[in-house]
Order: C-alpha cells, then structure tokens, then sequence
C-alpha cells in the first residue's frame, strides 16, 4: 500500500513538471448576423449569416518548452456555421489552419495547412479585417487564403524587419511543380509602421499555367486614427492581368470603431472588366471579448464585371449589401 502511495506520489509529481512546460489554450469565436443583399440577378436576399465579420471557430493551440530556449508549437483550428451547426471549410474537420513546428533563435518553423503569405499582408491592412460587407476580398484578387502541404519559415525580428518563406508541396505524382506554391515575404513592423512585400506563385494541376501575385500593404497609426494601403498586381501565362488598390481608415474612439475603404480593380485584360468598391462599418464592444457590428458596401462593375459583396464566410449575392450583428470571443 505505502510502495503504490509513492508511485502515485511521483507520478502527480512528473505530471506537475510537464504541465508546467507546457502550455495548451482553448480559444474561438461565435460570430452571428443578419445579411441585406440586393443587386443580384435572382433578386434581394435577406439571411442569417456565421461568421459576417470574423468566421465562427473552435481552436486549440500550445507550446511545450523543450529548454535552450527551443519551444515546438501547434495549432487546430477548426471552422463552422453558427447558423446550421455544420462544418465550414468544406466540411473540413481543421479546415481553417492546422500544423505544428519549432521555435527558437533560428526562428519559426512550421509545417501543415498555413495561412498564405500574401492573404496575412492583406489581412493586417484590411480595415475590415476580411469581413462584414466591406472585405477586402470582394474584389482584391489573391492566392488561396490556406496552402496544404505548407512548409514556413519565419526568421526572428530584426530590428522591425521580419522574413518569410512558404513552400506548398503539390504532390501530383510525376510532376514536382504540379500544383505547387511558393511565397516570399519581407515585413517591417515597428510602432506605428507596417509595411508588408510579399510574392506568391501557383502552378496549376498540370504546372502549364503559372499565377504571379505581388502584394504592397501598408498602414500608419496616427492614434486617433489608422491609415492603410494596399497594391496587388496579378498575372498568369494566360488571361490573367489586373491591379487592385485599397485605401482604408479606421478611427476608435471610446468603445466605438468607425471604417472605411475604397477598392479599385483594373482589369488589364481585352475585356476592361474594372471594378470598385465602397464601404463604411460601425463595432461597438460591449467588452473585451463581445462587440455588435453593421457595415454596407456596394460594388460598381463594368462591361461585364460580376462581383458581389460578400463577408468572412459567405461570398454574397448582388452588388450592394448591409449587415449586422454581434461577434463573441472566447
């Protein structure tokens, strides 16, 4: 009996130290709304929308201190609809991020489905922060938002200065550039100042046509006031060629939060399919972790231009869109 009462001992003793090492965190958001669209072809719409200014998830993420000052990492976040209970993503089980890695003073290595380079330079910049009816990607063309098969290095911050590095395996068979993507990406972030490159190429299934995406962001915070900027050039081996350019701001004051945006699409192409997009949003928070939100924006398009106003989650209906709702963190 005294024998099992000193294994038990050393046992709550060894589990004590290694949870002291380790640090795991439930995290997500619960995000609901209600969404006007109108301009569309089958007419107005009027739904309840997950995920309107940031999409509804359940995440978990840790570190495990593996001492000289080295840490591995993960992270599982999975996403879903509020409104329906299903899976998002595809009906993915970690469809919006999952991986794990290593850091220390070389960096950050991770590897697994990773956020692209050139939508986290947007992303920082957007003012609405790619949601409500004001997304930047309603009309800014970029990679897709996740890579699978990712390898990331993140180089330690130098001054301000920050380099990155994405490798996308394509693993077609026979083919090593099949379906491949590799970003680049260089950031100053340092008080006030944001300044953002990054480059994305993507071949396609057959690695015959080959997408070129370069991405400027920047912003500036004033105080009373945050300005931003972004400039996205997109090319591939075929018909492909535009520019995108967004000017946002956003302004708090108190609990409140006023943004702004103007997006314009220059469509280089034969058809001259440009685009642009304004926009205005309103978050109140009601604490730390909860906050009510509406925002509208409306899309002009041209000679034969097709797109509509979206949010995080739901690509949209028509060319005008106003929205509301409440977004709780936890």
């Amino acid at each position: 009996m005294k024998k099992s009462l000193l294994a038990l001992a050393v046992l709550g003793a060894f589990a004590g130290a290694a949870s002291a090492q380790t640090n795991v965190n439930v995290y997500g958001i619960v995000d609901m709304g209600v969404v006007s669209e109108s301009g569309g072809a089958a007419g107005s719409k009027v739904r309840a929308g997950s995920g309107v200014q940031s999409g509804s998830r359940l995440g978990f993420r840790g570190t495990e201190d593996l001492s000289g000052g080295m840490k591995a990492l993960f992270n599982m976040e999975a996403g879903f609809l509020a409104d329906t209970g299903a899976s998002g993503q595809g009906g993915l089980l970690f469809g919006r991020q999952i991986y794990t890695g290593l850091s220390g003073n070389f960096g950050t290595v991770t590897l697994g489905r990773q956020y692209s380079l050139v939508f986290l330079a947007l992303d920082t910049v957007d003012p609405f922060d790619y949601g409500l009816a004001g997304a930047i990607s309603n009309l800014v063309v970029n990679p897709p938002f996740r890579i699978n098969n990712s390898v990331k290095y993140s180089s330690p911050s130098m001054g301000g200065f920050t380099a990155e590095a994405l490798y996308g395996l394509g693993e077609i068979p026979g083919n090593t550039s099949a379906s491949r993507q590799i970003e680049l990406s260089v950031k100053y972030a340092n008080g006030p100042i944001f300044v953002q490159l990054a480059r994305n190429n993507a071949e396609n299934a057959t690695a015959t046509n080959t997408s070129r995406n370069t991405t400027l962001a920047g912003s500036y915070d004033f105080g009373v006031a945050k300005a931003a900027f972004a400039y996205n050039a997109n090319k591939n081996d075929t018909t492909l060629d535009s520019n995108d350019t967004m000017v946002g701001v956003t302004v708090p004051f108190g609990a409140s939060t006023v943004l702004a945006s103007y997006i314009r699409k220059n469509d280089k192409s034969v058809a001259n399919a440009d685009s642009n997009q304004i926009a205005i949003g309103y978050t109140y928070a009601l604490s730390k972790r909860t906050n009510l939100y509406t925002s509208y924006a409306r899309i002009s398009n041209k000679n034969g231009a097709a797109y509509t106003v979206g949010d995080a989650t739901d690509s949209g209906s028509g060319n005008k869109a106003f929205n509301f709702g409440i977004r709780h963190k936890f």
